[in-house]
């Protein structure tokens, strides 16, 4: 049992952060049921597609013991404050707030959940947003305190389920869609990455991990599917320079199926 004054604490802390988010239009949370499927590649490459089609958006890195957003953005230097608040950094256009900007780069983040759902409370409450279009918050794989505390106070209107072909990812995935229906998340949509692999060489298409799993599975939990993604080595590539692909290569295979992503979260919203 909370005490009163624990929660009008809540209550407060709840109408700070509903206030400093009124000025964004849509917000988005990336979910994979486990690790390893692409899910901060899914983050980064949709918010500069969306970027790129005119809107103004923010990036929120919400895997504080993960946190690889900066360095696939190719995103340095220490994030200031002002009057108390969180100035968000800037990259190609769009606002970036992360853990990996306020440590060292090799410090780990050795916190229970509670002090890591914390940070997050700051980031959706005390961060200077200002006005955006949308907000891409990347989650934490699984479904952990963070997740469970972030959700719900930040009401987004879209869940995005990252998975991949295989069997073992589609398992994880499923449980993230029933997670993300019990958080009454009003629009749910799934990403199969890593359908398949172009042969650099002679052009074949090969399936490493299977293919049309995350389709089938979001027909049959009636999600929306939203879109496949190849396997690509030029993203892996110049995600380590820190050039997300849909920058720096809008005619490839993998950009266009981002941006037709985009279209379809567009389209969702129109």
């Amino acid at each position: 049992m909370l005490t009163p004054e624990q929660e009008k604490q809540i209550e407060m802390q709840n109408k700070k952060i509903s206030d400093n988010l009124a000025g964004i239009g849509h917000r988005i949370v990336v979910f994979s049921g486990k690790g390893g499927v692409g899910k901060t590649t899914v983050s980064v490459n949709l918010a500069y597609g969306l970027q790129l089609k005119g809107y103004k958006t923010g990036l929120l890195d919400a895997d504080v013991t993960g946190p690889n957003v900066p360095k696939m953005i190719g995103l340095n230097g220490e994030i200031l404050m002002r009057d108390n608040r969180l100035i968000p950094q800037e990259r190609n256009q769009v606002k970036v707030i992360s853990i990996a900007n306020m440590i060292s780069p090799d410090q780990p983040v050795i916190w229970r959940g509670p002090l890591r759902s914390k940070l997050l409370v700051e980031f959706l409450g005390d961060v200077e947003w200002g006005q955006l279009d949308y907000l891409v918050a990347d989650l934490p794989p699984g479904t952990g305190d963070e997740i469970l505390t972030m959700t719900p106070k930040m009401s987004p209107d879209l869940a995005i389920i990252v998975t991949t072909p295989q069997e073992v990812s589609l398992i994880d995935s499923r449980r993230a869609i029933g997670m993300a229906r019990k958080m009454e998340i009003p629009n749910i949509g799934l990403i199969e990455n890593m359908s398949t692999l172009i042969c650099p060489h002679c052009g074949a298409r090969i399936d490493l991990f299977g293919s049309g799993g995350g389709k089938r599975q979001a027909e049959e939990m009636k999600v929306k599917f939203l879109g496949s993604l190849p396997l690509s080595l030029e993203t892996r590539e110049l995600a380590d320079e820190g050039r997300p692909i849909v920058l720096e290569k809008r005619e490839v295979g993998i950009s266009i199926a981002f941006l037709d992503i985009v279209k379809e979260i567009e389209n969702m919203f129109s």
